[in-house]
């Protein structure tokens, strides 16, 4: 009677902790990247498991992007029937044995809807029979202390799985955040509304200029007053960097309004100095930081002095905004690992991988997909589709040297620079002795370039001109940045006599006016208003002053029709100007002035 008493107890405990499910190869995420690996491994035999948190494929696309349109091309027609070569203009599908397995079938659209990039996902998994096992969220993982398993990851059920190798594609999800005083006022692009009603008729400040900026911008561009965004670094275009990370046309409508002088704009700034600031009627206004901590107080009511545009009249951010969006993209989950193995790099974006995308300090964890993009982050296209596609195709073959030595070599044309040969990898890393801070990542088939970037410590420099004739000075091997300087801004010319066509043609070189008795340059104004009495109206008034040789400040300026204008435009001003205003004793009242001083409320109406 003992021993089956002793055996149910041993099954029940064995129930309550239920055994792990052992594999050779685990892939965290069944995206693009996690769905590649499942096909490349599937082809080759191994013993793997896809596991996804969500109950279908892709799911980071059924919320992102917010608004719903995807930047990578889908060029159906290339004129071509090289298999290869159209790939390298379909940036959205994945590599398998059949021909018809594109995304191309899902969406006609140039650039498509995020929608068809899930329905191909889901696809690719069915028709391929990939190994997906859904609704399991691995809330941690570890390296196993005793058994053969090299990592053991844990899911929500408590359900273990032990795993020789671990593949993480689990993407950038997480949404990079700085914080700052008033931060939690912003609100963050994974949570803003997309109804552009919600917008109707306000200023909206957001912080970023990338895709996700621009793309949120463009969708409430025709509702809003205004839209400006602030970064620390200027926008950076993708047709100007050949970087398809960097911004894209089909996202970039609001540089047209912002470079034709309407109300939106770009401004340039620290974000970690940044303060956002409450008034009583519920507007945000940006200031600095420190201002706050010099004044000890968070509350707009008592610290006016401290918004800048109370002291300052051409501060580009004096408005005030209704809304505050965070679009600064996202960053790696490194909450899931024990002990992180997978260091944080790029400003804490990406994890650091070596140059076969293992973790350097954990052996036998990778990341794939867009998660490794640090290898090559605004050099190439490995943190896109149409680039990891192929990554993934060679890393299986690399991953049999788990646990072993790699060959070195040197090419016999680069003898200086020792470098590491990854089996069956697409690449190959070069780590210069002289410059062992950095690296290179070259392609296999393509010659191998070698360089040292410390020579180019002080890079040459060239002299282009500027569209206003003006020399720049650019720095090779950056984008070229072309600026103006003042004499660009617009200007106001004083000149006592016209010269005559003759003397026009005689004029000095460089002068586009004959050379004037006096010229005023007009500041440039980011909110476009020119009413400014420190930036735009003292001075212009001190210009004219200084060309007319007469006190304006008792001028009449309010009326449209006024004498000031009069004064201005026309040789003989009208006589009720001349009986008194030109002497300083006022205007000559009519009913039409009370009415419009009643109006103005300038006086009260009696």
């Amino acid at each position: 009677p003992l021993l089956p008493l002793l055996a149910a107890l041993c099954h029940c405990g064995l129930a309550d902790s239920p055994r792990p499910h052992r594999h050779d190869y685990c892939v965290l995420g069944a995206g693009p990247a996690g769905l590649q690996m499942g096909y490349f491994l599937e082809r080759s035999g191994r013993d793997y498991i896809i596991l996804e948190r969500n109950q279908q494929p892709g799911s980071f696309f059924s919320i992102y992007p917010r608004h719903r349109r995807l930047i990578s091309i889908n060029k159906r027609f290339t004129g071509r029937q090289n298999r290869e070569f159209n790939l390298r203009h379909d940036w959205n599908s994945l590599l398998s044995d059949r021909a018809g397995l594109l995304f191309t079938r899902v969406s006609a659209e140039l650039y498509p809807p995020a929608s068809s990039l899930q329905e191909y996902l889901a696809a690719f998994a069915r028709e391929l029979r990939l190994r997906v096992r859904y609704g399991t969220d691995i809330a941690r993982v570890h390296r196993a202390a005793r058994g053969g398993a090299t990592f053991t990851l844990s899911d929500q059920e408590g359900q273990d799985y032990s795993c020789r190798v671990v593949l993480v594609a689990t993407g950038l999800w997480v949404p990079q955040e700085v914080r700052f005083p008033g931060w939690e006022m912003v609100e963050g692009y994974e949570s803003m509304p997309v109804d552009r009603n919600q917008f109707l008729g306000q200023a909206v400040l957001i912080l970023g200029k990338g895709n996700s900026a621009f793309e949120t911008a463009a969708h409430i561009l025709p509702d809003t007053a205004r839209v400006h965004l602030y970064s620390p670094s200027p926008v950076r275009l993708a047709w100007q960097t050949h970087y398809v990370g960097d911004l894209r046309a089909v996202n970039n409508e609001l540089l047209d309004t912002y470079q034709l002088k309407s109300l939106d704009g770009l401004v340039e700034g620290a974000l970690e100095q940044l303060a956002v600031v409450r008034d009583g009627q519920g507007r945000l206004y940006l200031t600095l930081a420190e201002l706050l901590h010099h004044h000890g107080n968070s509350t707009a009511a008592k610290l006016g002095s401290s918004i800048p545009g109370h002291y300052h009249d051409n501060f580009s951010l004096r408005r005030p905004y209704d809304r505050i969006l965070r679009c600064l993209g996202f960053k790696f989950n490194f909450s899931i690992f024990d002990r992180p193995p997978v260091a944080p790099v790029g400003r804490g974006k990406f994890p650091a991988v070596s140059g076969w995308y293992e973790s350097v300090r954990s052996p036998g964890l990778f990341v794939i997909g867009a998660a490794a993009h640090s290898r090559d982050y605004r050099q190439s296209a490995g943190g896109f589709v149409h680039g990891f596609r192929y990554t993934g195709h060679s890393l299986p073959g690399a991953l049999d040297t788990v646990g072993h030595s790699l060959r070195c070599w040197c090419p016999r044309y680069c003898r200086s620079l020792p470098a590491v040969l990854v089996p069956s990898i697409l690449s190959v890393t070069l780590c210069p002795r002289e410059c062992r801070s950095l690296s290179a990542l070259v392609s296999v088939g393509h010659p191998l370039r070698c360089w040292c970037p410390r020579e180019c410590r002080s890079p040459p420099a060239v002299l282009v001109p500027s569209p206003c004739g003006a020399g720049v000075l650019v720095s090779v091997g950056h984008p070229l940045r072309c600026w103006c300087p003042r004499e660009c801004d617009p200007r106001l010319y004083y000149t006592i006599v016209l010269l005559s066509e003759q003397e026009m043609r005689l004029r000095p070189r460089g002068w586009p006016l004959p050379r004037p008795q006096a010229v005023h340059h007009m500041v440039e104004d980011f909110l476009t208003e020119w009413e400014g009495p420190v930036s735009h109206s003292q001075p212009l008034r001190r210009f004219l002053e200084h060309c007319l040789t007469s006190d304006l400040r008792t001028f009449y300026a309010a009326v449209p029709e006024s004498c000031f204008r009069f004064t201005l435009t026309h040789r003989k001003p009208p006589l009720s100007c001349r009986q008194g205003y030109l002497k300083k004793q006022g205007l000559v009242g009519t009913e039409w002035l009370r009415r419009h001083a009643v109006e103005a409320g300038l006086m009260e109406d009696y």
